[in-house]
């Protein structure tokens, strides 16, 4: 697999040189790195495992336990960082309200379990979703659970079409790649309606002679 660049190459390097904890360690980083794509270092997991370099089994085990470890490291950060951190940093956030965040509070307190849970087979959100779990100081426990089930389901997929796809693992990452980037689009265009709509209020509330609201 020497001939393989970019980000594949350096799982490749990662998987040759410590075998199955280095997929483990690849997927741990993805999900502090969301730019090194998970639909890269799984299929090439399997593909590795197809050529009797690395035990199939011990790929799922290892990547899944990289995903729990790079998600509890982004739990712990917004754990750290706070509520009162975050308010802070909101209240100085142009066209952004607190009322924003106490309504995404009040969301995640009633679908968080279901986030966390489905984030883990959405990129982006996949890595993201820890953050605000740690934030809301959701019980460890299930956190790790959701976290552990979630990742056995997605790892044990696309290492399994790496495996039995071979040399055209690719495939797979082309597929989920174009996910990816469609998932991207969604949230991009959402953040511009967003500020659009934003923008509209304030400039209608200042023409009213109305205060901006809190």
């Amino acid at each position: 697999m020497s001939d393989i660049g970019g980000i594949a190459g350096f799982a490749a390097d990662l998987m040759e040189w410590l075998g199955a904890p280095g997929a483990g360690l690849a997927v741990a980083l993805e999900n502090l790195f969301p730019p090194i794509p998970s639909e890269v270092i799984l299929p090439l997991a399997g593909f590795t495992a197809s050529l009797g370099k690395m035990n199939l089994a011990a790929a799922i085990i290892w990547t899944t336990i990289g995903s729990v470890v790079g998600a509890l490291a982004l739990y712990g950060i917004g754990q750290w960082f706070g509520r009162d951190r975050l308010y802070a940093v909101v209240a100085r956030v142009p066209l952004v309200k607190v009322t924003d965040v106490e309504k995404t509070e009040a969301w995640f307190a009633k679908h968080g379990t279901k986030a966390v849970f489905f984030g883990r087979f959405v990129p982006i959100f996949r890595s993201m979703i820890s953050i605000p779990a740690g934030l809301e100081r959701m019980p460890l426990r299930i956190f790790l659970t959701l976290t552990a089930v979630g990742s056995l389901i997605w790892n044990t997929l696309f290492i399994m079409l790496g495996y039995g796809l071979g040399s055209q693992w690719e495939t797979v990452s082309d597929v989920v790649g174009t996910y990816s980037k469609g998932v991207l689009v969604l949230v991009l265009l959402a953040v511009v309606v967003f500020l659009a709509v934003r923008l509209v209020q304030l400039r209608r509330r200042r023409k009213a002679g109305l205060p901006e609201e809190p």
